[in-house]
């Protein structure tokens, strides 16, 4: 008997930094977010090829890690103990994803996040975990982030770098991130 079925490992990030007043201050999306939330697109057919097509090279440079592929594999065992991945960092490291990578460049916070299940193709076959980052102080041009398996060090599953979200915790920014 054969399967021709596969299984695969993708991720998509939505990433929203939010005023005190709840007003959106700055948005980053990369890869495919299944949140229900319908994107305003008013660019030309044209741009938005373009957009795609940078897009996707950009999120294939990023992506999971050799150590979170093996946890996942792991999660799917009963005889092989992985603890959940259930945690984001943000930090201001710029090196390059690697696969061998096991943390972030230059972390400076990590919050615990809400998961749920949500339909991709079938009921609950997406995982989703958003954490809102909030009540820090001082500035940051975050430029990191990462999905981890503990509130510190732990095994990393994924790591997305892009340009500079800059936000200033004093004035009361806050940052939501859906992966």
């Amino acid at each position: 008997m054969q399967f021709k079925e596969r299984l695969g490992i993708k991720h998509g990030v939505d990433i929203v930094v939010l005023r005190k007043d709840g007003s959106i201050k700055a948005e980053r999306h990369y890869g495919d977010i299944k949140d229900g939330i319908k994107r305003k697109k008013k660019d030309s057919i044209f741009t938005i090829f373009w957009k795609k097509l940078i897009t996707k090279q950009c999120v294939m440079i990023d992506g999971i890690t050799n150590a979170g592929k093996a946890a996942v594999a792991g999660l799917i065992l009963k005889d092989v103990s992985v603890n959940d991945f259930d945690w984001l960092a943000i930090g201001t490291g710029v090196t390059a994803f690697g696969a061998t990578q096991t943390a972030l460049v230059a972390e400076t916070h990590r919050v615990a996040g809400t998961g749920t299940r949500v339909e991709t193709a079938v009921a609950n076959d997406t995982a989703q975990l958003v954490v809102t980052f909030s009540g820090f102080s001082g500035e940051e041009a975050v430029t990191e982030i990462g999905e981890f398996n503990a509130a510190a060090a732990g095994d990393m599953l994924m790591r997305q770098t892009f340009a500079a979200l800059n936000v200033d915790w004093d004035e009361g920014d806050s940052i939501v991130m859906t992966v």
